[in-house]
């Protein structure tokens, strides 16, 4: 076990360098080969593939196969899919939708699964070591964050000046290098135990499921039903940003613009937002309670969508940088604090079930619907015209009905949960 957080930190920085190597600018690169009116589906298919995946594989990690060898597995399997795709885009000289969302969409299926399978390799491992999990994994999940900004960084500085990886197939074959490197990486990490179902367990114990009778209390249903309202935010600018951003340069007056030629550069600063915003959660948790610090996330995203509306890559450059960082409290004072509670408020023999469940509404059902929702927008706004400024009034007109959204999830929030800063009753199942 020596130097296991060193390890750990290691194995955080690739699992989520393989997603920055895409995630946030796999938007750009569709749109410059003829697919702009498809980039919500390959944002939304993340969201299909978290409803069921994630469990699927969590299930056989659990009962048959050891975490670190399924991470290892799963990481392979996405890596083969994800140069597939880039050989597709490299050997076409026109790229169709069809082949490429089938190789897409099989990576992503055995990817989503591998960030809870990471978190279960690092739990293992520090336990294992003696370490208390609270204060020692967040520093390490720190440089998660960090490997995908180096990778969204690489991404976008790599590459002629008139074919950067972000606007090109090369940001897949990136994703993959990572996932290879993973793949054997994985196989070093101490072993993690396999449980196997006891005789007479239920279908629904052996499935997982149980977590779903959490809807029977209201306070968890409330929490959980808006944590999916709240999701519907999570994959709008990962799709959208990037090509925002990047249409500038179709318009004289920003042409030469450093935001505009580097639009993934800019973007990252909402990764670094995050590793900050990360180490105020407990304090801001404490001082607020939940609900408090939920509200500050979905005002936060409504500041996030107006100030990306309402900024320019020149001379208000500010309201995109101000959106970048507004984007730490918007999504990891959900997400982290999100995941808290749920820990919180439900007891030891469901606690797993209920993460699982606060990712399919938030990650799941929440993301999937606003990435179609968010695609329909900007098909109706932005695509039928031709014209960078009436395409700049469309994307603006789009960003401000986001905002809009959140602002009004926000007031229905304010109104309907109840405000407990602290409580110890926890939920049975």
């Amino acid at each position: 076990m020596k130097n296991i957080r060193f390890r750990l930190i290691v194995m955080n920085f690739l699992e989520f360098a393989v997603w920055g190597s895409y995630l946030t600018s796999l938007g750009n690169f569709l749109a410059k080969n003829g697919l702009q009116e498809q980039i919500g589906l390959f944002y939304c298919v993340q969201g299909i593939v978290s409803l069921f995946m994630p469990s699927l594989i969590g299930i056989i990690a659990d009962r048959w196969i050891q975490a670190q060898r399924m991470l290892s597995l799963s990481h392979l399997i996405a890596g083969m899919f994800m140069a597939l795709a880039a050989g597709y885009c490299y050997l076409s000289e026109d790229i169709e939708f069809g082949p490429l969302f089938t190789f897409y969409t099989l990576s992503v299926a055995f990817f989503m699964p591998t960030i809870g399978l990471a978190n279960s390799v690092a739990f293992n491992a520090l336990t294992k070591s003696g370490y208390d999990t609270v204060k020692a994994f967040p520093p390490i999940r720190i440089w998660g964050t960090i490997g995908f900004i180096c990778a969204m960084l690489i991404v976008n500085f790599a590459g002629p000046d008139d074919a950067k990886f972000q606007t090109t197939y090369m940001q897949l074959f990136i994703s993959a290098a990572f996932s290879f490197v993973l793949t054997i990486y994985a196989l070093t990490m101490p072993a993690c135990p396999v449980n196997k179902v006891a005789k007479g367990s239920s279908l629904v114990d052996t499935l997982g499921l149980r977590a779903f009778r959490l809807f029977r209390q209201k306070r968890m249903a409330v929490f959980f039903i808006f944590s999916m309202f709240l999701g519907v935010s999570l994959q709008i600018t990962n799709g959208y940003a990037n090509p925002y951003i990047t249409s500038f340069i179709n318009i004289d007056a920003f042409r030469e613009a450093w935001a505009a030629q580097n639009a993934n550069a800019l973007i990252s600063l909402s990764q670094i937002s995050e590793t900050l915003c990360i180490l105020l959660i407990p304090f801001c948790l404490k001082r607020f309670g939940i609900k408090g610090v939920m509200l500050m996330s979905m005002l936060a995203w409504v500041l996030r969508f107006g100030l990306f509306g309402a900024g320019n890559p020149a001379g208000s450059l500010w309201m995109f940088v101000l959106s970048c960082i507004a984007y730490g409290i918007a999504f990891d004072f959900f997400n982290v604090s999100g995941g808290l509670y749920v820990d919180k408020m439900t007891n030891p023999n469901i606690r797993s079930s209920a993460q699982g469940l606060f990712m399919i509404m938030t990650n799941g059902l929440g993301a999937t619907v606003g990435t179609f929702g968010a695609m329909m927008i900007v098909n109706h706004y932005v695509v039928p015209t031709d014209s960078p400024e009436i395409q700049l009034e469309g994307w603006r007109t789009c960003w401000y009905i986001f905002a809009a959204y959140a602002f009004l999830i926000a007031v229905l929030f304010w109104m309907i949960f109840p405000s407990v800063k602290n409580s110890n009753n926890r939920v049975e199942a």
